[in-house]
């Protein structure tokens, strides 16, 4: 066998192995990228409005036949943790996190933020949820509303009034609730609005707070829609953030949308926004999100199921 024919045997051998890696390759090019990774599709439970405050085995049911397996409470809806598993058990779903807000924002008999981390260890072991979110920054017991104003702006002056030192006291407060929950299996983390990414004093609460967060104790569930209200290139703050963001509120916005730091979004169904998946989505993937979290905001301009159905059907056929 001459040396010429070697050459040309091994050139054909590695054509022929390149065709077949491209194969699989190809067919993984194919998949949705959720499939593809291996993540199930899943949904903020506060997207739907009361609808799971008054019928939570039917609301499950109606996701779960949209594609959504993972749910994140907002709260427990006034009921006993065990009677909330035992209607995602029986809707074939599961619930992947909670939020839980500090005491004076919390329902009489809710446990909140600062309960005892053996209570909140069973409340959330009956819930089968390792992870818990504090969803709003620090804010006065008892804010000022006025009179047929909107509620936002109470909220918005409330965190202005703080300043950059609430955003430090926030960190603290997370840093030392994280790590007495840690010691019990539990994990801790802050979803974000906009509020955070107002300038000030050449920063932004924003930087302060993941400045002063301690990243072995408190991961982070980014708002991708109010990040992007907020001016943030959602990218490159996926990119800054990687190995911080467990989870995100996968959310669109319309391209009406002012930058703003004010609560103020124009909503979209996700694919139906500004937001460009096609960056996005792979870019959660690099930064390592293992919880993907439909969520819209209102004012809705159609039911609200019919919203999720648009967003899931984007999300399930996504390749990317």
């Amino acid at each position: 066998m001459s040396p010429a024919f070697d050459r040309r045997g091994l050139l054909a051998g590695l054509t022929l192995a390149g065709a077949a890696a491209a194969v699989p390759a190809l067919a993984a090019r194919g998949t949705p990228l959720l499939r593809r990774i291996g993540k199930p599709l899943g949904v903020q439970l506060y997207a739907l409005g009361d609808a799971p405050r008054t019928n939570l085995p039917g609301t499950l049911r109606r996701l779960a036949g949209m594609g959504y397996r993972d749910f994140e409470l907002p709260g427990f809806y006034g009921r006993p943790a065990k009677d909330l598993r035992a209607d995602a058990d029986a809707a074939g779903v599961r619930f992947g996190s909670i939020h839980l807000a500090l005491p004076a924002r919390t329902p009489p008999g809710s446990p909140s933020l600062m309960s005892s981390p053996q209570e909140l260890a069973d409340t959330l072991g009956a819930l089968g949820v390792t992870q818990a979110v504090l969803p709003m920054p620090l804010l006065p017991d008892r804010l000022s509303f006025a009179p047929g104003g909107d509620p936002r702006a109470a909220f918005v002056a409330a965190v202005e009034a703080g300043g950059l030192d609430m955003w430090k006291r926030l960190a603290a407060l997370l840093n030392e609730r994280a790590a007495a929950l840690k010691p019990f299996g539990i994990g801790l983390g802050y979803h974000n609005h906009n509020m955070e990414f107002r300038p000030q004093g050449g920063t932004t609460g924003w930087d302060v707070l993941l400045g002063e967060l301690d990243p072995r104790l408190v991961f982070i569930e980014l708002d991708l829609g109010w990040a992007a209200a907020g001016g943030r290139d959602v990218v490159a703050e996926l990119r800054r953030l990687k190995g911080r963001v467990r989870m995100v509120h996968v959310k669109d916005i319309k391209a009406s949308t002012p930058t703003n730091y004010a609560l103020q979004q124009d909503p979209a169904e996700v694919g139906q926004g500004r937001l460009n998946w096609r960056a996005i989505l792979p870019a959660c993937v690099a930064a390592g999100v293992e919880h993907y979290y439909v969520e819209q905001e209102p004012p809705f301009t159609r039911d609200r199921f019919a919203s999720m159905q648009l967003s899931a059907d984007f999300l399930t056929r996504f390749v990317g």
